[in-house]
């Protein structure tokens, strides 16, 4: 995402959703408990829009997504979103799909890594959101149901039959996509969907202690880390194996690598700049 921006200005209230900020951590809680925090039209475009200005503004190096109450996100709320796509036309609801793929996008292509608090219910589009982010800190009550058959659409629905598969594998995704069946904390940790299980109610305060470990890290490398782990899913070796040295080249310039250098001779620990 580019850094340099126009005319508008930031954004200074986010009614869809809380935001805290934290010495390079950033902090995104899904906040309609009442409703396990549905999604409405307002969150994604909110989302889609708060990473965009994250990643421009520079300072964020984490962020920790997460919902407030009993879970972690219940998918598009059924009466605003399902009963109004019911009454659009084709090309509104080619823009309603389309945005709700710019929201995992964005979490895929911000230059900073994402980890998912999941507790509860990670389910539909909530399960999609908590796939598309770098880490999944989950909780024994976490449970994610990627639900997009049982409503009579495909399970392809926000890119997660691109991620699903490279995440657990194309016969673990096959059988999530297709019959929407959940799938359990023990049994999303056996097949990778989960990063990281922990203990029941741990789940946000391990996914901001490990934000927090990201974000005093070097950002500058954990950025290209995740760009490249993105960009070279689908490139041959020859081309994976270029675009790495290219980048290592041009990290071999930076102030982060002469840190190490001289934190190494020095014995100390490195002081990162990200820069």
């Amino acid at each position: 995402m580019s850094p340099f921006t126009g005319s508008a200005t930031g954004t200074g209230e986010w009614r869809h959703l809380r935001l805290a900020l934290d010495a390079g951590v950033a902090t995104v809680t899904l906040a309609r408990p009442e409703k396990l925090n549905a999604l409405t039209f307002g969150a994604y475009a909110d989302l889609r829009d708060l990473i965009a200005e994250l990643a421009r503004e520079g300072s964020v190096r984490a962020l920790v997504l997460g919902g407030e109450g009993r879970g972690f996100c219940s998918g598009g709320d059924v009466d605003d979103i399902i009963g109004a796509t019911l009454a659009m036309d084709t090309r509104e609801l080619l823009d309603f799909n389309r945005m709700t793929g710019q929201v995992v996008r964005a979490l895929r292509e911000c230059p900073f890594p994402v980890v998912a608090a999941v507790h509860g219910a990670a389910a539909g589009a909530g399960a999609v959101l908590a796939l598309a982010a770098d880490f999944r800190v989950a909780d024994p009550s976490a449970r994610f149901s990627f639900l997009f058959t049982k409503v009579g659409l495909s399970g392809g629905d926000m890119g997660a039959a691109y991620l699903l598969p490279r995440v657990v594998g194309l016969g673990h995704a096959t059988r999530l996509l297709m019959l929407g069946e959940p799938v359990r904390a023990p049994e999303a940790e056996r097949i990778g969907l989960i990063s990281k299980l922990v203990d029941e109610g741990r789940a946000a305060a391990e996914a901001a202690a490990l934000a927090r470990h990201l974000a005093d890290g070097p950002a500058l490398g954990l950025a290209q880390t995740k760009a490249l782990l993105t960009a070279e899913l689908d490139m041959p070796l020859g081309a994976s194996i270029e675009m790495d040295a290219a980048t290592q080249a041009l990290l071999m310039n930076s102030a982060d690598y002469a840190e190490f250098h001289a934190a190494f001779t020095a014995r100390r620990p490195p002081h990162w700049q990200g820069r």
